[in-house]
């Protein structure tokens, strides 16, 4: 017999599209089809039962199925009007289902359980987890943090506490729309803080970008959500993995919250990388630089650096921005605040 090729087996090993489902562009659909990625997915996530899972974009259901094998229930969103009533049908009351855009999805009220169909696990207020399997609707979600605070006033051990805090929170996964994957993951950070963990399927560029160090792909996105997440690339997944193949490569990302951001001064983090990046070629000097000493003229990176030597690959004003760690930025928000700021004239 002749050996088959790693190309045929990995044809052997595919999901059908189920008659009738045609991808749809405007959606950006492609269709993970191969068994063998689709089980690696799965093994990264490790679901559990009970696990409060949210899984975006699920298009026909392959991922889904394994995922609910092994938590017991999903909540999916999916914006496809005929993906989501086959959907439903198909996995009953297994799947709660959210037609909706996932950019306009209310998630801190998915987490909760006060809209978007709520979750299995959710704790009512001063509920320390001891109901997290309770039906959807009956309570609301310990807001994480407060029952570990708690702890001591009632009794119950510290890793317990934790555990049920971790119990509240949710699990996000999906193969992303490519189109949409930017913003997406700019809108989950409103609700890391209710997050567990997220597992997404999304361009290798992008992914590329989120986890990228000093000196490679490093841009404003890595930055901004290196602040909120440890990130992680698990393993790349190649076009013909998808029904129909995408013209890029993709890769799988592991994303943490952190238990609390680098800095929590969002604004002038923004507005520095803003500066910064809007001519990512350009040596620091003219755009940093000239930001700095427009907005923020008594403010002297040389000095902020002695007090924090976070800064101090932002005195070299002759690199550019992809060359500067994230840390640096951060300790640049941070000074930022208490420096003062020009404010613009009104005439």
């Amino acid at each position: 017999m002749k050996n088959r090729s790693p190309h045929h087996r990995a044809q052997a090993g595919r999901e059908k599209r189920p008659g009738g489902v045609i991808p749809r562009k405007r959606f950006g659909q492609h269709f993970l089809a191969d068994r063998a990625y689709i089980d690696a997915i799965v093994r990264a996530i490790a679901p559990k039962p009970g696990d409060r899972l949210i899984e975006i974009g699920p298009g026909t259901g392959v991922l889904t199925a394994p995922l609910i094998a092994q938590a017991g229930h999903i909540t999916v969103i999916e914006i496809d009007r005929d993906l989501a009533p086959r959907l439903q049908a198909l996995f009953g009351d297994a799947l709660t289902l959210v037609q909706q855009d996932v950019l306009q999805v209310d998630f801190a009220a998915l987490a909760d359980g006060t809209g978007g169909g709520s979750l299995p696990g959710a704790a009512a207020p001063g509920d320390d987890g001891a109901n997290a399997g309770m039906p959807a609707g009956k309570g609301e979600v310990d807001s994480g943090t407060s029952a570990v605070a708690r702890a001591a006033a009632t009794g119950m051990p510290a890793a317990r506490a934790a555990a049920a805090s971790r119990a509240h929170k949710l699990r996000i996964v999906g193969n992303l729309p490519y189109n949409i994957s930017s913003p997406l993951l700019l809108h989950l950070i409103a609700v890391a803080d209710r997050v567990e963990d997220q597992h997404f399927m999304l361009q290798k560029e992008v992914v590329d970008r989120i986890v990228a160090a000093p000196g490679s792909d490093m841009g404003r996105l890595t930055v901004f959500l290196q602040n909120h997440y440890h990130v992680a690339k698990l393993f790349d997944v190649p076009p013909d993995a998808f029904d129909p193949p995408p013209k890029v490569d993709s890769s799988v990302v592991r994303m943490v919250p952190r238990a609390q951001p680098v800095t929590t001064a969002t604004a002038p983090l923004q507005a520095a990388l803003l500066a910064a990046y809007a001519q990512r070629r350009k040596m620091l000097r003219g755009t940093l630089g000239s930001w700095l000493a427009q907005q923020y003229p008594a403010f002297s990176l040389e000095r902020a650096a002695s007090a924090d030597p976070r800064l101090m690959p932002l005195t070299d004003l002759s690199q550019r921005p992809e060359q500067i760690p994230a840390e640096a930025w951060y300790a640049l928000a941070d000074a930022l605040v208490g420096a003062t700021q020009n404010l613009p004239v009104i005439e």
